[in-house]
C-alpha cells in the first residue's frame, strides 16, 4: 500500500507569511544561467552568474516592494507576489540577462526563493528601462 503525504494550501500560505516584514531583493542573471532548484539555495550559490556592476545595474541593490503572500485554493498553492522593479541603463547597456533571482535579504544565507526565467535574452540599451512585471512565484506541487 503506497503512503501519500501532501501539504494544505494554507500551509503553503503560513510558510510564506513568515517571512512577512523580511527584506526582498532581485538581481540579473547573465544569458548562460540555468536555475537548478537544489544546487541555487542561497546568492552564494547563484552569485557568480549575476550580470556585473556597471551602466545602472548594481549588484544586489534593487529592494522588492509590497511583497505579498495569498493562499491559492483552485491551483494548490500559495503565491509570492512583488510590485514590478525596474532598471534604467545610464552610459552604456546593461546586460545581456536572461532571468532575476528573487533572494531573501534578511534570513542569513540570503535564501533564494525563486527564479523568473524570461524564456529569452534582454539587454537594456543606454538610456532606456526595463521592467520585471507580474513577478509571481509560486509554492506548491512541484514547485
Amino acid at each position: 500500500m503506497a503512503i501519500i503525504a501532501d501539504t494544505s494550501n494554507h500551509y503553503k500560505y503560513v510558510l510564506l507569511n513568515a517571512v512577512s516584514g523580511h527584506t526582498f531583493k532581485a538581481i540579473l542573471m547573465n544569458t548562460t544561467f540555468t536555475f537548478d532548484r537544489d544546487a541555487h539555495a542561497t546568492l552564494a550559490d547563484v552569485t557568480s552568474d549575476q550580470i556585473a556592476t556597471n551602466y545602472g545595474y548594481t549588484q544586489n541593490d534593487k529592494t522588492l516592494t509590497t511583497v505579498s503572500v495569498s493562499e491559492d485554493d483552485v491551483n494548490d498553492q500559495a503565491q509570492f507576489t512583488c510590485d514590478d522593479v525596474t532598471w534604467t541603463a545610464s552610459g552604456g547597456d546593461i546586460g545581456p540577462f536572461g532571468a532575476m533571482i528573487i533572494y531573501d535579504d534578511t534570513d542569513g544565507d540570503d535564501a533564494v526563493v525563486g527564479c523568473v526565467d524570461f524564456g529569452t535574452d534582454y539587454t537594456i540599451v543606454d538610456g532606456a528601462s526595463w521592467t520585471g512585471q507580474d513577478i509571481v512565484i509560486n509554492l506548491g506541487i512541484g514547485s
